[in-house]
């Protein structure tokens, strides 16, 4: 019998040992559901913390205002080397203009009639958010305004991601009444080595090669 084996024949045999009332114990489900920041110092540390989380896991982070979300976003996308990006529906058009502005660079629309090849070519795809978490370094995406599809973010291997300030929350169940439950949620953390099954290319005898994605999330406020 291994150590873990033990430890939960021990469970098991306490659990047994009490009276049936005692065996069940309610759980409440609103803890720290509705524990707003407070105070600017107590959003300051959040984002702190966020920012942490994002960077020990390899992501790269700016923060900025909103009248330069379009600067920061320029120079991300030029630093990586991006010629093409992808941009969802309902992604605020001045986020890309600076960067759009040069004529070699393309802006890609984030719809189902896409190729393939053309997915796999996009150098990044440029995204707002749902929600973030502090303490786990993750950003939440639930397909809404200027937030795609999974697929779609999934095949480019830059993602950067703007988030506003008010969005972050210190733990999951804060975040938690912010989705929409009836859509498909997509969790993510910082840059994570990601293959596409369906894909011919990046096979090397037989086996997909792995590339590392790269995330750059941008804080506004």
């Amino acid at each position: 019998m291994t150590s873990r084996e033990d430890f939960l024949r021990r469970v098991r045999d306490a659990l047994e040992a009490l009276p049936d009332d005692e065996r069940t114990v309610p759980v409440p489900r609103n803890y720290q559901r509705h524990a707003p920041v407070t105070s600017a110092e107590d959003q300051a540390a959040v984002i702190e913390l966020f920012t942490e989380r994002l960077e020990h896991y390899g992501a790269q982070v700016h923060r900025t205002d909103a009248e330069q979300v379009s600067t920061t976003i320029d120079v991300a996308l030029r630093g990586h080397g991006a010629v093409s990006a992808l941009a969802p529906d309902g992604l605020p058009e001045d986020w890309l203009s600076d960067w759009a502005a040069a004529a070699e660079h393309r802006v890609l629309d984030d719809q189902p009639q896409l190729s393939v090849l053309d997915r796999e070519r996009t150098d990044a795809v440029v995204t707002a958010c749902a929600g973030a978490v502090a303490d786990a370094g993750t950003l939440i995406l639930d397909g809404g305004p200027g937030q795609c599809r999974r697929d779609a973010a999934v095949l480019a291997d830059c993602h950067i991601c703007v988030v506003r300030a008010d969005q972050i929350d210190h733990s999951l169940p804060q975040v938690l009444d912010k989705l929409d439950p009836r859509r498909s949620i997509t969790w993510f953390g910082g840059p994570t080595v990601m293959t596409d099954p369906e894909a011919d290319t990046g096979r090397v005898g037989g086996v997909i090669e792995e590339t590392e994605r790269r995330l750059i999330v941008v804080i506004v406020g």
